[in-house]
């Protein structure tokens, strides 16, 4: 049955930069961000704003450096199979994640993440922190990464550039990159980019793997086995000005990352040599995943106050792995071959905008339809045993539109989203409808004040099944699991200005409160009792709440940003599920603070950057899915540090060097995998997926 939710009351971690202050959703206004003056990634959130060149000194080579320091963001994950973002303790299942305008949402393997791009490659990240709008749809927010354009980094007079970096670090690997563009007779433009990484087996916090009593793992050196690979991404981009009003562009993008990876990419090594060392068979297996994305983009203005954006992209995600290694034990010896899931989206997105005036009332119409259709095929392709394939499909069609009615100092944001889900897969083959409604109340008293209030309904339909371990083929029937519904309400507001001796003084916070109706959980155990396995199920109603904070100072050239986030989710189950009542979402991590100071000397083009992340422990207690013995989480402080340097004799050449977790830190991130499990033949499982110690890092860039 759906129950109404309780408002929750003031504020979201957003750090806005004096020149990007925005009544529009607490949102930076694309037009007020210069262009890329360094290879950077521009980071927008509506949380957080943070500067390109802070963001460039960090030499960021996996997501995590770029945005883990979010409030209500985090990313889990050490190994680069495994990039999980989470957003208030939801992960990347949960959220709607596109790079350029193509969904990217793959349960692939449980054992890795759903999104796997090198930060290098990305212009910007804009994240919707909690789902606000009928725009988005989904339970926990959106990111949006969007790869760079070649009329971004000519310079000025200039029709043709290049770039070359070299970026080592002695703890983590190498990487390259090379990069041409330019403007063909002023109407069309091109891009070409090309990175490789070759990733190290890296060493943790301290140098020593221990367990959870602090005991050294034996046959354990301080390293982590199984990281050690390759990425190669490959990028060509075609943009065509048709005229003043129109533009059209294709992108094709090839990404692969192959490696004699462990077996399970989000547990620790611990884990690894336990259950290899018992089963009798490799460490350590041949892997490869790739994914094509080709993506087709117009866009158009027309009429006086009027634009559209259209998106058609095709996104083919393949994960291989040769498990002939299994043949080493005689008793696994059917299980031998070669293992292929792939997973496949097609679609098409648009949407709109149009302003309209009528006396003193301002209406800014936002519109747009989303259509995504998810493939699924599943092959092993054993040795001795005959072959097993299966396939799955949904397709997620939306329509919706928003008005933002603006009186005065005063606006009125209602919209109204239509999703039509409709699922073959063995779990359930069905339709689901929904029709959700959203509204937001806007003050803004004085240019330098905002406050906001929202509630959003939220629709979310039974996912196909997991790829890469049958794509269906072994999941239980279950034709009465309903979709998730809900409501996520918040209270915000952002203040910033020229005040306590600032150029720039920012302050804010959020307080929200999501309740998500017939919330499925992927291993529920099946009623009575859960002796008959587990499977796909609605357990109860979700609560997760909590609220984000920041302040903010800018003087001359320092840059200084504080901010403080907690969540917490508690699941009020279904009588069948009652052992879960109170349960936890396992991706949840304790208060977590963070702290960027960014200065900049201009006289001699030298930035200096430190931040700080403290994250707090968290409690032993009933979850989802966490380690089943000990699933308490340890806190942890890391520090990060950095300097970026444009020679004046140079002015082509940057030079960054920095150090990763500064004091050496032997900590993992509390959104990855945690905690000791027991199993009946394994014995105690150590899953805890340990971050890399102290790295020092370089780069070098020259832009032609």
């Amino acid at each position: 049955m759906y129950r109404k939710t309780y408002l929750a009351f003031v504020i979201s971690a957003f750090f806005i930069a004096p020149q990007a202050f925005s009544a529009e959703d607490n949102k930076v206004d694309d037009e007020s961000i210069e262009k890329i003056t360094v290879w950077s990634t521009q980071v927008k959130t509506s949380s957080l704003y943070m500067s390109g060149d802070a963001i460039a000194s960090k030499q960021a080579d996996h997501i995590s450096d770029l945005l883990r320091t979010i409030p209500g963001v985090d990313v889990g994950g050490a190994h680069s199979l495994n990039q999980r973002i989470t957003i208030r303790s939801l992960d990347d299942k949960d959220l709607n994640i596109s790079i350029d305008g193509a969904t990217q949402n793959s349960y692939m393997y449980h054992h890795m993440g759903n999104l796997q791009i090198h930060a290098d490659i990305l212009k910007s990240v804009d994240i919707d922190v909690g789902t606000n709008s009928v725009v988005d749809g989904g339970l926990g927010g959106s990111v949006r990464f969007e790869t760079k354009q070649a009329r971004d980094l000519l310079k000025s007079g200039q029709s043709f550039g290049a770039r070359a970096q070299f970026s080592a670090g002695d703890n983590s690997g190498s990487n390259y990159s090379l990069t041409g563009y330019g403007v063909l007779a002023e109407d069309y433009d091109f891009l070409a980019y090309y990175n490789a990484v070759q990733r190290d087996n890296y060493e943790v916090g301290g140098g020593k793997i221990t367990d959870a009593d602090g005991v050294l793992i034996p046959n354990t050196d301080g390293k982590v086995r199984g990281l050690e690979g390759d990425i190669d991404d490959a990028l060509i981009k075609f943009g065509w000005n048709i005229n003043d009003n129109q533009r059209l562009s294709v992108s094709y993008e090839n990404y692969k990352d192959e490696g004699d990876y462990s077996y399970r990419p989000d547990m620790g090594l611990a884990t690894d040599i336990a259950i290899t060392d018992s089963l009798g068979v490799p460490l350590l297996w041949p892997t490869e995943f790739t994914r094509e994305t080709v993506t087709l983009n117009y866009e158009i203005l027309w009429g006086e106050s009027s634009q559209l954006k259209t998106a058609i992209f095709s996104n083919t995600s393949e994960l291989w792995r040769d498990e002939s290694g299994y043949a080493e034990n005689p008793s696994f010896a059917s299980s031998a071959g070669i293992i292929t899931g792939e997973a496949k989206n097609t679609g098409l997105s648009l949407l709109g905008e149009s302003m309209l005036t009528t006396g003193n009332i301002e209406h800014d119409f936002t519109y747009g339809a989303d259509i995504v259709k998810y493939e699924t095929d599943y092959l092993a392709d054993y040795n001795t045993s005959p072959s097993e394939t299966s396939a799955e499909q949904a397709i997620d069609s939306a329509i919706y539109i928003q008005d933002r009615i603006t009186i005065g100092d005063f606006s009125i944001i209602p919209g109204v989203r239509y999703n039509n889900y409709d699922v073959e897969s063995t779990v359930v083959t069905d339709v689901y409808n929904n029709t959700s409604f959203a509204l937001a109340a806007e003050y803004q008293p004085m240019d330098e004040l905002v406050f906001k209030l929202s509630a959003t309904e939220l629709f979310k339909g039974p996912e196909i099944g997991e790829v890469f371990v049958g794509a269906g083929l072994y999941d239980t029937v279950n034709p009465n699991i309903e979709a998730e519904t809900g409501v996520n309400t918040e209270v915000a507001f952002a203040y910033q200005d020229s005040v306590l001796g600032a150029d720039a003084f920012s302050i804010g916070a959020t307080l929200f409160h999501t309740q998500i109706e017939d919330y499925i959980y992927d291993y529920a155990g099946i009623p009575p009792n859960g002796d008959q396995g587990d499977w796909k199920d609605n357990v109860g109603d979700m609560e997760i709440e909590g609220y984000e904070i920041y302040l903010g100072y800018e003087k001359y050239g320092l840059n200084g940003l504080i901010t403080y986030s907690s969540s917490r989710s508690d699941l009020k189950a279904f009588d069948d599920y009652e052992v879960l009542d109170g349960a936890r979402i396992d991706r949840e991590q304790g208060n977590t603070i963070s702290a960027n100071i960014n200065y900049v000397f201009d006289s001699i083009n030298l930035t200096l950057n430190w931040d700080i992340l403290v994250v707090d422990d968290l409690d032993a207690g009933t979850d989802l899915d966490g380690a089943t013995a000990d699933n308490a989480k340890d806190g942890f402080t890391v520090q990060n540090i950095a300097a970026s340097w444009v020679p004046e004799f140079a002015p082509d050449l940057t030079v960054i060097v920095g150090v990763d977790n500064l004091f050496d830190e032997y900590y993992a991130s509390q959104s990855s995998r945690t905690g000791k499990s027991f199993h009946p033949r394994f014995g105690d499982l150590y899953l805890t997926d340990y971050e890399p110690g102290r790295n020092i890092k370089a780069t070098l860039s020259y832009q032609f």
